[in-house]
């Protein structure tokens, strides 16, 4: 069997061109980063504004296990298929980070025969566009320094600021840090630390911005702390935010690569749904949209998340409306949400779940049954896919299917796309665009001009099931403070595990009568969202004992290799 760099490796991949050509791109809006990648340039969307708009698709999934269930292959097979319909798609997806590419997950290319490529190029770096990212947050990170070093102007409490330094690599060593040690000329000596540059407010406010000037403005109203008599500091304030637009000059533009099947896809912003708001970006879906009978874009982890944050957050700020969600799940994790079995990162699975168990599956479909219901809150029809593994039986998927109706589905197809690419996903397209002709009346959860608190209720008792909400001090003491300076009218981006529909990643199922632990709130007022942690979050992950870069190389002809 071919490993997924192999079979990316062997496929024809076309001109980028060409791509474009047949996407509704001309060549003058292309920026070319060789043959098989282009940024496109944004002025194109003068040109499109008046074209008809095409339909809305959005791929999430059930709770994962830590192995993921194939939501990337599904979002990617799904347009393969659409395609094969003989309708024009886009597909819009997140670029993945180099943490988890060199750490436990892998990549977001996507695998088997649903796959983008060129494969190497997306996990890799791609355009550039994190460490652009990166630069920039750690420049507004230089300057906050350089004033406290020279005189503090602007009478910046060190113990209140909030902004770290990021880097794009899984390295626990680095969350807690002392700078500013070796003299007067290297800093003021004080404790913070870093990020991953995914969980940047940065890479957020790339997601949500309009335009270029949009940009600017975001980056200008970051607030990295306050004065030492308790007023904010911004972006705005250290005049950083002009250098930090430059820097993101080109990364604000979408990049153009495509499927095994040569469907289009625009790559923009970054993952990591628990800690961030974990979807692609606003522009390259309103690119896409002008451009496609159909756009199918993915949401990080399950509904509780990334699905969460798209409809709550993304299409309030984009003003585009969902037509279909499609909900991902496998067989082995709805076993696994029984509580029967253990999945842990790097450990083979236990043999039980891969034997038939119609038991196990009904009693862990509690979890899929919740996030239909999730997606129900907000008034779009759900379409659940089975991504099909070579050892789920007939009867295992039947009763999937059957769950899946009765729990408000509107259709649910188990698919091959790992295998067959896109001809192993005709029956869920077929289904998916029944369901994007059907009348529905897509809504919020919560109206914005509520509390923080009432906001951040409303989400934990429907999305999560939780029965009530604790608040720290600290986070008591931020949310008056937030209301006090005016942002209590933000929407709220929840991070939370993505393992449980609870704060807690060994509570599987669907947990009721718990109570949701607000540990802390942080503001993103450049990104415009306020930012609950719920129970303890890592917004720096580690490596594991046996890391995926370790297997990592380059072949004696010079190509990747060991890249999943």
């Amino acid at each position: 069997m071919l490993s997924d760099l192999q079979i990316a490796q062997k496929a024809e991949i076309k001109d980028i061109r060409e791509i474009a050509s047949s996407a509704g791109i001309d060549e003058e809006y292309l920026e070319l980063y060789g043959r098989y990648k282009a940024k496109i340039d944004l002025a194109i969307m003068e040109k499109i504004q008046n074209n008809p708009m095409g339909k809305y698709i959005d791929v999430t999934a059930i709770t994962p296990t830590p192995l993921g269930e194939g939501k990337t292959v599904t979002t990617i097979g799904l347009s393969q298929s659409i395609n094969k319909l003989g309708k024009k798609v886009f597909t819009c997806i997140r670029q993945p980070s180099l943490g988890p590419v060199f750490g436990i997950k892998g990549g977001a290319a996507g695998g088997g025969y649903s796959q983008v490529i060129p494969m190497e190029d997306f996990n890799l770096h791609l355009t550039g566009d994190v460490h652009a990212v990166g630069l920039a947050h750690n420049l507004l990170a230089a300057f906050i320094d350089n004033s406290l070093l020279k005189g503090n102007p602007f009478n910046i409490d060190p113990l209140s600021i909030t902004w770290p330094r990021v880097v794009d690599v899984s390295d626990r060593a680095l969350r807690n840090i002392i700078i500013g040690l070796g003299g007067k000329e290297n800093g003021i000596p004080r404790e913070t630390g870093f990020d991953i540059t995914v969980a940047s407010e940065v890479m957020a406010i790339l997601a949500l911005a309009s335009d270029l000037f949009d940009l600017r403005k975001r980056l200008q109203n970051i607030i990295i702390g306050t004065s030492k008599n308790g007023k904010p500091v911004s972006a705005s304030d250290l005049r950083a935010a002009g250098a930090m637009t430059v820097l993101l000059k080109d990364a604000i533009k979408p990049t153009l690569i495509q499927t095994l099947e040569h469907t289009p896809v625009l790559v923009h912003a970054g993952p990591f749904a628990n800690i961030a708001h974990g979807n692609s970006s606003i522009i390259a879906d309103k690119i896409a949209i002008r451009l496609a009978d159909y756009v199918v874009t993915e949401s990080g982890f399950g509904a509780d998340c990334g699905f969460e944050k798209f409809a709550n957050i993304k299409c309030r700020y984009s003003g585009l409306k969902p037509d279909c969600v499609v909900i991902v799940c496998s067989i082995r994790a709805l076993k696994m949400h029984s509580g029967q079995f253990k999945v842990l990162p790097g450990k083979p699975l236990d043999k039980r779940l891969l034997e038939e168990n119609l038991p196990a599956i009904r009693k862990g479909a509690e979890n899929l049954r919740k996030h239909i219901e999730n997606v129900g809150y907000f008034g779009i029809p759900a379409v659940v896919a089975i991504n099909k593994f070579h050892t789920d039986t007939e009867k295992e998927i039947e009763i999937v299917k059957e769950i899946a109706l009765e729990a408000g589905a509107e259709a649910a197809e188990a698919t091959d796309v790992w295998a067959k690419g896109g001809n192993g996903g005709l029956r869920l397209a077929e289904a998916v665009l029944n369901v994007c002709e059907k009348e529905h009346n897509f809504r919020f959860l919560y109206p914005l001009e509520k509390q923080i608190k009432e906001k951040i209720e409303i989400i934990a008792t429907k999305i999560y099931g939780a029965e009530r909400v604790s608040y720290s001090t600290s986070a008591e003491e931020k949310i008056k403070l937030f209301t006090k300076w005016g942002f209590d009218k933000l929407p709220i981006c929840m991070a939370k595990t993505h393992l449980s529909l609870t704060h807690d990643p060994s509570l599987k199922g669907a947990s009721k009568g718990f109570t949701l632990p607000v540990e802390d709130v942080r503001l993103s007022a450049g990104a415009g969202f306020i930012y609950p942690l719920c129970g303890k979050m890592r917004t720096m992950p580690g490596l594991p004992t046996d890391p995926a870069g370790a297997h990592i190389d380059i072949d004696e002809k010079g190509r990747v290799i060991g890249l999943f």
